[in-house]
């Protein structure tokens, strides 16, 4: 039976001051997101290590004891820092019903033309996954090798404006790494790009 063609259900943050911007893939199903926001699954740490990193509280934006974030909190956060948020992926089939990279077919690629042109300071984009970086190479006329975890290249999507593309360790917990290693990972990335 054929999957569903699904639209990012989220719209993304776009500071206009953003010198930086965040891309995954795609979120999980509804049954799976604690709140109607971009990495909305209690178990996915990125927004642990967003706190620890810039607020050294990995419960920064958790609301109270419950098992969710607080979405309003994050956004004013995302737009106080710079940072942008856009999935790399507009629509998309789960091939398996979930959202782990290996089970997703990316439709329709992020519009990165009307992107670029909607933040005009980005000079950093960062990727959360293979998935999303591959996606993002894909957009270029030459191919270039896939930067390694906590590696970054220069990402020549047009000749005006200089882009360096820097693929960060996915937030899932199915990533093997330990969560301080990612914290510290992203911490590494924001002090690169000038945020920390």
């Amino acid at each position: 039976m054929q999957q569903p063609l699904e639209h990012h259900p989220f719209q993304p943050v776009l500071p206009e001051s953003a010198t930086v911007v965040m891309m995954g893939t795609f979120p999980p199903t509804g049954e799976k997101r604690c709140m109607e926001f971009h990495y909305p699954n209690f178990q996915n740490d990125m927004w642990r290590i967003m706190g620890a990193v810039f607020y050294d509280d990995t419960d920064h934006f958790r609301v109270g004891d419950e098992k969710r974030f607080d979405p309003i909190k994050i956004e004013a956060f995302l737009r106080e820092k710079g940072i942008a948020l856009c999935s790399s992926a507009q629509t998309a089939i789960r091939l398996k019903g979930n959202a782990s990279d290996k089970d997703l077919k990316i439709v329709d690629p992020v519009d990165m033309p009307q992107l670029l042109k909607t933040l005009p300071h980005v000079k950093w984009i960062f990727t959360t996954g293979g998935l999303a970086t591959d996606t993002l190479l894909g957009l270029l006329n030459e191919k270039i090798k896939a930067p390694k975890t906590n590696e970054w290249i220069h990402y020549p999507y047009c000749a005006e404006r200089e882009l360096f593309l820097y693929r960060l360790p996915s937030t899932s917990r199915a990533y093997p790494l330990s969560l301080a290693k990612k914290i510290e990972a992203y911490r590494q990335f924001f002090i690169q790009a000038g945020l920390v």
